[in-house]
């Protein structure tokens, strides 16, 4: 395989889990937030949103450096 795929698949995965540990982060933020009484709290449609985002991305970082291994 051309190194150009692998490297393709390298940044595909560090997008991806930067982006779930991102989404992950500020669902955490926002549930600390509305505990301390900083903001109100979230509606649970939008909670779900951003840990099933965030799940989700870091499952698919795995699976595309599994992919990625199987190119070498």
């Amino acid at each position: 395989m051309p190194s150009i795929f692998k490297a393709l698949a390298s940044i595909t995965v560090w997008v991806l889990f930067i982006f779930g540990f991102l989404a992950l982060l500020a669902a955490f933020i926002r549930i600390i937030g509305a505990g301390t009484g900083v903001s109100e709290p979230p509606e649970l449609g939008l909670m779900t949103a951003y840990f099933g985002y965030g799940v989700s991305s870091l499952f698919l970082s795995v699976v595309t450096m599994k992919l990625r291994k199987m190119l070498e």
